[in-house]
């Protein structure tokens, strides 16, 4: 067992976990931070993504021992100090961007990560940056108009 410390959220927090323990497991299970999805536990589907120092990574790839002295952030710490829907995720909310729910919070990760790399990216852009994120209940569209909302661009731009 080693202890872990990092902040999580904004929050200095630290556990003592398995040498094994993966990031996912560690903000679901030790921190309680359940909106990190774990779907397929090899990095494919990108539900577990959180920002790892600012960067998206799939939190079911790294052990939590890497992200030792790391801001992390998951899809909590993307909501309003107030605990309202943060813009992002307000912007999926309204354009109908989930279905399920299960891959929205990695979907809301990754689109954080392309609007902070491109604050105006253009419907390709939005497709080819959230390709390594799988929902399995939309045709994606919905998902690219909430981003091109999220962007503050003119969704119609996104409609076909």
């Amino acid at each position: 067992m080693t202890q872990v410390s990092m902040t999580v959220n904004g929050r200095a927090v630290s556990a003592e976990v398995a040498d094994n323990t993966l990031l996912s497991t560690y903000l679901r299970e030790a921190l309680g931070l359940t909106g990190t999805h774990v779907g397929c536990d090899t990095g494919q589907c990108g539900a577990c993504t959180v920002h790892v120092n600012g960067r998206p990574v799939k939190s079911c790839n790294m052990f939590a021992l890497e992200a030792k002295g790391a801001e992390v952030t998951t899809i909590e710490g993307m909501a309003e100090p107030d605990g309202s829907l943060g813009p992002i995720q307000a912007a999926f909310r309204e354009h109908h961007g989930l279905q399920c729910g299960f891959c929205t919070p990695g979907m809301v990760m990754a689109a954080a990560a392309l609007l902070k790399e491109n604050p105006r990216p253009t419907e390709a852009e939005i497709r080819a940056y959230i390709s390594g994120n799988i929902c399995r209940c939309t045709g994606y569209h919905n998902i690219v108009r909430a981003i091109m909302a999220a962007s503050g661009q003119d969704v119609a731009v996104a409609a076909e």
